[in-house]
């Protein structure tokens, strides 16, 4: 049996963690954890919380690991890489950039005696909404007009993931551009549901490879 948990910034976060992702990995034999790190709806979540909130966790338990599941969109500065990510023009090589720093940084912290893979970060793409364009048949609830003005945005873009972050421009306001009373810990964890982790996977590479990375520990 092997234990994941998952360190999320917010309660849409822990909701797609609880119902989308541990019935999944249940059935794996991996069993998932949702923690939010930061005080709700305290404003801007730095890093310090979520780090030490990590390293608390492996320092005491060395049989779990330690995922982030945090948006791009709005992620402060102080997170190890966020200012390089920002010059780096692929969404893929943003990703990294912030994932492969904030894992430099744990080990820096931790030092010698520990197992590295026991902690898989995770930065999605530009945030969780992307993750909804994979069905945006689901997403408009068969309205055919919103769909179809949801698949022309997906349209400018090579995946979900893609879609930016300019607050004006990022995947939460380009749905409540186009669904009236749109609310993300309601409507938008109730679309993930019917969209399905598998549909996920398959329009979102980075999702998927994360997803794999802790479906692997399974073996």
């Amino acid at each position: 049996m092997n234990r994941i948990l998952v360190l999320v910034e917010g309660d849409t976060e822990v909701s797609f963690v609880d119902y989308i992702l541990c019935p999944e990995f249940a059935a794996k034999g991996i069993f998932l954890t949702s923690a939010l790190f930061r005080k709700r709806h305290k404003g801007s979540f730095g890093y310090q919380n979520c780090q030490k909130r990590i390293l608390n966790t492996i320092k005491q338990d060395s049989s779990v690991y330690v995922a982030t599941f945090v948006d791009y969109y709005k992620l402060p500065h102080d997170w190890p890489g966020r200012k390089d990510a920002d010059s780096c023009g692929a969404y893929l090589d943003k990703a990294s950039t912030v994932e492969d720093e904030l894992l430099k940084d744990i080990t820096s912290q931790m030092g010698g005696g520990w197992n590295p893979a026991q902690f898989i970060p995770y930065v999605q793409m530009h945030e969780f909404e992307a993750l909804l364009f994979s069905d945006t048949s689901i997403l408009a609830e068969g309205d055919l007009k919103v769909s179809e003005q949801l698949e022309n945005i997906l349209k400018l873009f090579s995946c979900p993931e893609e879609i930016n972050d300019n607050y004006d421009t990022c995947p939460s306001r380009r749905i409540e551009q186009h669904i009236t009373n749109y609310v993300k810990t309601v409507d938008g964890i109730l679309a993930a549901q019917k969209i399905g982790l598998a549909k996920m996977r398959r329009e979102c590479p980075h999702f998927n490879e994360w997803i794999t990375k802790l479906e692997n520990l399974g073996n």
